[in-house]
């Protein structure tokens, strides 16, 4: 698919920024969304520079998308609104706290109610905001749930807390949202990127372009095409 618009949460970096130019380079306006207005500025400049040097893409506009900011995702619905008139696909990729430094024993609870209000209840609330808008795509609509193998029951084990539970949570309203969306033809599926060599995830893992790819599979279902599945790379990851 081609001239869709696209909204990233958590754009500015890591696999949101590689996602972004992935998808302007295929034709996509996308709408680089982070918190920080200049350095989404900066890195909206960055990937546009960088296109202008090849084929003909689309579009990467950085607008300012704080997740638990529900005032400013109105603002965001209002623009998208007023310019595109709807919404083709919504990737909830921002994140917080891969908590290396505690357990589920000694937990600093501020830090899990963080993790939750963005990685659960943000991705929660910018997909209320968008929702109109991607009803309006209709079978066109893609809502992607940027996971983690770390969410899953099947092979959860100690350590991580606030990251285990928030993102276990988030694999939820994923089923969840299918279920609600299904009869409407919008897919809602969630994607594990792998263990990427990001800022969140450190030095070592894959290559930040492999990740982005595995969460535009499932962007790119066709009509009709799976809802309420996690995986990487295209293939199931145990819920």
């Amino acid at each position: 698919m081609t001239e869709r618009v696209v909204v990233i949460t958590g754009g500015n970096r890591g696999l949101g920024r590689e996602l972004a130019r992935q998808c302007a380079a295929d034709g996509d306006t996308v709408l680089l969304g982070s918190r920080d207005r200049a350095g989404g500025e900066r890195v909206a400049a960055e990937i546009t520079a960088e296109l202008n040097t090849g084929a003909p893409a689309g579009r990467v506009l950085p607008v300012r998308l704080d997740v638990t900011d529900r005032a400013g995702l109105a603002e965001l619905a209002g623009r998208v609104d007023d310019e595109f008139g709807r919404l083709h696909v919504l990737v909830n990729n921002a994140a917080i706290h891969y908590d290396t430094w505690q357990a589920s024993t000694n937990a600093d609870l501020t830090v899990v109610r963080e993790a939750l209000e963005t990685n659960l209840v943000g991705a929660w609330q910018t997909t209320l905001a968008l929702l109109p808008l991607l009803r309006r795509a209709g079978r066109a609509a893609r809502i992607v749930m940027v996971s983690s193998e770390g969410g899953s029951l099947a092979s959860m084990g100690g350590g991580l807390p606030a990251y285990h539970v928030s993102k276990a949570a988030l694999n939820a309203l994923t089923l969840t949202m299918a279920g609600d969306l299904r009869r409407e033809g919008i897919l809602v599926n969630a994607v594990c990127p792998g263990w990427t060599a990001t800022d969140m995830g450190g030095p070592g893992g894959r290559p930040v372009s492999d990740g982005a790819a595995s969460i535009r599979y499932a962007m790119d279902l066709p009509d009709g095409g799976p809802t309420g599945t996690f995986t990487r790379d295209g293939r199931p990851v145990p819920w």
